[in-house]
């Protein structure tokens, strides 16, 4: 189908205005009574040599974001990288972290974790990274000290297995 001049230049004037592809083949049949299907109308406006404009979008400067801090269940609060912390003392330590045989589902490394006061939990790090705790008694918060020595721990276990 050949359109006019005329309508070419009409077509060229509501590619200017703004609009797509499918508004354009709408008011061809509206206007001009011309059918065509849409990859018809997509080679009318390259054999018009026509460019679509881009819609304008208002962007808004993004929000300032919060400072993070590592993320860790509820039932461990985050004391620090493990390794931002100091070296260990040299004492004892009273906790003892185990890496289980068969990880978890959805986590990279999985294990558990006894605590000085004789608790336990299991722990876990999920495929982006972050630590996970689940104790065996709801709502158990370990010592802030044994927390700081099961990162410590974890990291001596973690490098032992080249994670």
């Amino acid at each position: 189908m050949q359109l006019t001049t005329e309508q070419k230049q009409e077509v060229a004037v509501w590619i200017e205005e703004g609009a797509n592809l499918a508004e354009v083949q709408n008011r061809l049949g509206e206007k001009f009574d011309v059918r065509l299907t849409y990859m018809d109308t997509r080679f009318l406006i390259d054999d018009l040599k026509l460019t679509f404009k881009e819609p304008v979008v208002p962007v808004e400067p993004p929000a300032e974001p919060a400072a993070e801090a590592p993320v860790v269940d509820a039932a461990l609060e985050p004391v620090a990288e493990p390794s931002l912390l100091a070296p260990e003392s040299g004492a004892p330590s009273n906790v003892s972290v185990r890496v289980d045989s068969i990880t978890r589902p959805g986590a990279l490394v999985s294990g558990g974790v006894d605590f000085s006061d004789g608790k336990h939990a299991a722990w876990y790090l999920d495929q982006t990274g972050r630590l996970g705790m689940v104790p065996d008694e709801q709502g158990y918060r370990p010592p802030a000290a044994d927390v700081a020595e099961f990162q410590r721990a974890l990291e001596r276990e973690l490098a032992k297995l080249g994670i």
